[in-house]
Parts: C-alpha cells; structure tokens; sequence
C-alpha cells in the first residue's frame, strides 16, 4: 500500500494520528491478503502500461525418422488466440472527524480504517470469484449494477464452453463445462477429462489438476473430504486404496455461488491445474497500482479525508487450466 499525506496534515491536529492510521491500515490490508483465494487461483502479474496482451503459439510438430544422413524437417508455430486485459480504475473513502481526534477515539478510528480495508478487500474477492460464478457466460456485472465485464477467454468463448474451437482448426472442439455433481467417481471423471486437453493443433497436454475449488457449503465440503482425507474408498467397508488421498488442494470461498437454476442441493465445483495456470496464463489477474491512500484535510469539514485508489484488472485468457462443474449443466463426463 502507498500512503501519502498533504503537508497541511503534518502541522494540523491529526499530524500525530498519521501514523498510528497507517499502521491500522497495512495491518488490515496484511490480514485480508492472507484470507485472498487470488494467489491461488490467479496468475498474478504486474503492468506498467495501459494494457496487457496475452497470446500463444501452437506446438512444434513432432520428430520424425528421416534415415541416414538426410536433412532436418522444418517445422513451423504460428500465434494462437490472444486476450488484451486493460486494468480498472478502482476508488473508495472515508474520514476522520476532529472531534474523534481532540476526545483521543481511537478505537473509532480503528473500525473505519477496519471497514475501509475490508471493503477494498471484498471487492477484489466479488470480482475474482465473480468471474468464476458467472463464467459461463461472455459478460458480468459486479453486484448486478454499473460496468459490464467482459469475461470471455483467449478464444471469445466464455471461459467455461462446451466447445472451445482450435486456432489451427487441426484440434477438436473441447469442453470445460461438465454437468456431474460432485463424488468421488465425478472427481476422477473429470480430473480424467482435463488428462485428455489438446493443443491448438489437436496434441494431449497431459495436464495434471492438483486443485478443487468449492464454495463455503458444509454439504459439498462434505463430499469434497470425504473423497480426498482417506486412505480408504469412502463409503465402503472394504480397505480398497483411494488414489485420490492426499493429492489435492482445497480453495474455499463464501463468496462462491451456485448458478440459478441448477438442481436443489447440489453445488458448482471447479478443478484446476496450478502449474498450468502459472505457466500458460489461465486465469489472469493484472496488478497496475496498488492501493494508494491519500490523507488531506477538507476545507469545508475541516476533517481529515482518507481516499483510496487502485487500478487492477481480471480476465480468463487460456480455459485449459479449469473446468466449472455445475450439476444439470455443460456435459456429463464418464466412462
């Protein structure tokens, strides 16, 4: 966080309270950072320009048996789809009263930087989780009102499709959109499918998903562990190994939801490849200007106004890294 104050603060009667403020907010900005499910289903990157463009290139074509002496094929990549994600200007308030400061409540004080944070820090949480709820669509709103986002991958599909096309047109159209609710049989029906993946030019990528991403229900929790936490099939009695202990991470939002409509009782999940997602830029999170907390006094008040301001942006570019699973929706997958 930058923190900068106007030099007609320093001689005024908060100048002592500056600090003490400023402390009150990284100490609330650490806090809410570490509760962020951002770093772990975003690729993180920061910008110093206007926009970011990201792209890739198809595979290089295979080795092949050319016999003694003979010459070297050439093989050739050309660009595959690319995603230009422009940060957002993000803006918020508050302020400081000089009755506050002369009866010394600083307590007052601390619940408003407290509330200032956790607002700067909940809007970031409904904007990356917004894109995972509504990600079967092309656009979304931020609590229904105000800027439309566009949300669509590298590809212009919606990040979560049924058929996600092949820049060259050599590979399948593919789906990240499966409508299985969850259980320890749809885990590795799907966990098999993402196996499967291809290239622009129709290859396997042998992705490798290692992460469950559910919302904060005791239900789907439930399943999730009861599937993951034991060395043994679950709901047997039998000692059968159960090939998915131990294998996963588990990302847990309240800020997660299920999509209107689905079946009563069951909820959406997500799986994804981490390193997948570092490496190829699945889901991408651009970082232009942290937040910046000017402090001055306002002449009309004669309080002391705190405006805090950031630029970042959000948006899917490569959908290989994650499937959405909502039950009744996308297709089914299974043997």
């Amino acid at each position: 966080m930058l923190f900068s104050k106007s030099s007609g603060v320093n001689e005024s009667i908060y100048g002592k309270s500056q600090e003490p403020i400023k402390m009150m907010l990284e100490k609330q900005e650490e806090a809410h950072e570490k509760n962020s499910i951002i770093s772990h289903v975003f690729y993180e990157d920061d910008t110093t320009n206007y926009a970011e463009k990201y792209t890739s290139e198809t595979s290089l074509g295979n080795f092949e048996p050319v016999g003694e002496g003979a010459a070297y094929p050439r093989s050739s990549m050309q660009e595959g789809f690319s995603k230009v994600i422009e940060p957002e200007e993000w803006k918020n308030s508050f302020e400081v009263t000089q009755q506050i400061i002369e009866d010394a409540k600083m307590g007052k004080i601390k619940q408003k930087t407290n509330q200032f944070m956790q607002s700067f820090s909940r809007t970031k949480e409904l904007f990356a989780t917004g894109i995972l709820n509504n990600a079967q669509n092309a656009t979304f709103q931020l609590g229904g009102k105000g800027k439309r986002f566009d949300i669509t991958g590298a590809d212009a599909k919606p990040l979560f499709s049924t058929d996600h096309p092949s820049a060259t047109n050599k590979g399948p159209k593919q789906s990240n959109y499966f409508g299985n609710p969850f259980s320890y049989d749809a885990l590795g029906y799907i966990e098999e499918a993402m196996h499967y993946f291809k290239d622009e030019d129709g290859n396997i990528l042998n992705l490798q998903p290692d992460t469950i991403i559910i919302p904060d229900k005791s239900r789907i929790k439930k399943l999730v562990f009861d599937a993951i936490g034991a060395e043994g099939i679950p709901g047997t009695a039998n000692n059968s190994f159960n090939f998915q202990f131990g294998r996963w991470n588990v990302i847990i939002s309240p800020y997660l939801t299920n999509t209107p409509g689905i079946t009563a009782g069951t909820d959406s999940w997500y799986l994804m490849d981490s390193s997948f997602n570092e490496a190829y830029a699945g889901l991408v999170w651009l970082n232009r200007l942290d937040l910046s907390v000017k402090s001055y006094i306002d002449e009309e008040t004669d309080n002391n106004i705190f405006k805090g301001r950031a630029r970042f942006g959000a948006a899917p570019n490569n959908w290989r890294a994650i499937c959405k699973i909502d039950p009744g929706k996308g297709t089914v997958a299974g043997d």
